[in-house]
């Protein structure tokens, strides 16, 4: 007989949920007090709730401040897409080696969802299917580490995307999962390895990382607007090498 979940257990999923489907917006604070009268649980419970969830890179605690969750920084969403695309190629890999046919029928059933929601405008559930399909295929690789951590670097592309996305219809992510399983079932790997390293690079295209760090301005562009203010009797401008010099100086 299934072990009921306790109210911990409730609570954790009940956050992180709210945290992948961004009801639970980055740099939002959460309360240890109100946390623990909504799920009616004591201070040790919320705070092993909140251990749970800081490990799983959605939420930040420590010190006196109330727990926030995460707010990834650009190096962060970065780095996340890069681990993100090298688990994706071992599932595909280990997914394909030990493929049958109640694969598919596990992930059409999983496609037929993404495609109701997709029809009907609910972006939220969307993306919480669409990370969903990438995990049931990390299940189906049989390594238990493998579909812990995929399940983990998508819950924080969730929080990724929440701070950079972009609206986008979902009906892509649905095509491309779709390819994806064609080719697992024609059993060509190459194939379907490409695939999902395109589609991955198609979600992180959504999320604007690249125009992002295209956009960092460099040094001197920041001080552009600078180099010719006074103060104190100083002015500064451009030297022939576009770099700043100090004229006029009144001490």
């Amino acid at each position: 007989m299934a072990k009921s979940p306790n109210r911990a257990d409730q609570a954790y999923v009940a956050l992180k949920r709210a945290i992948i489907d961004q009801a639970l917006k980055p740099g939002e604070k959460l309360p240890e007090d109100e946390v623990g009268a909504l799920f009616s649980m004591s201070r040790t419970l919320v705070r092993q709730v909140f251990g749970k969830l800081s490990s799983d890179g959605l939420i930040k605690i420590g010190g006196k401040r109330p727990a926030t969750v995460v707010t990834p920084s650009l190096d962060d969403a970065v780095a996340t897409f890069q681990v993100r695309r090298a688990l994706e190629r071992e599932v595909i890999r280990l997914v394909a080696g030990r493929w049958n046919p109640q694969f598919k029928s596990v992930l059409a059933n999983h496609l037929t969802k993404e495609v109701a929601a997709a029809g009907e405008g609910e972006q939220t559930k969307s993306i919480r299917l669409a990370g969903e399909f990438h995990i049931l295929l990390a299940e189906l690789s049989g390594n238990a580490i493998l579909f812990r951590y995929v399940s983990e670097i998508v819950t924080r592309c969730s929080l990724v995307l929440a701070v950079f996305g972009r609206p986008h219809s979902a009906e892509c992510g649905v095509l491309e999962h779709t390819e994806i399983i064609h080719a697992l079932e024609a059993g060509d790997v190459a194939a379907a390895s490409r695939l999902m390293d395109h589609h991955i690079g198609e979600v992180e295209n959504r999320a604007l990382i690249s125009s992002v760090q295209s956009e960092q301005p460099t040094l001197a562009k920041k001080l552009e607007l600078y180099t010719n203010v006074e103060e104190g009797g100083s002015k500064t401008t451009k030297n022939s090498k576009g770099g700043l010099r100090i004229v006029g100086s009144g001490t």
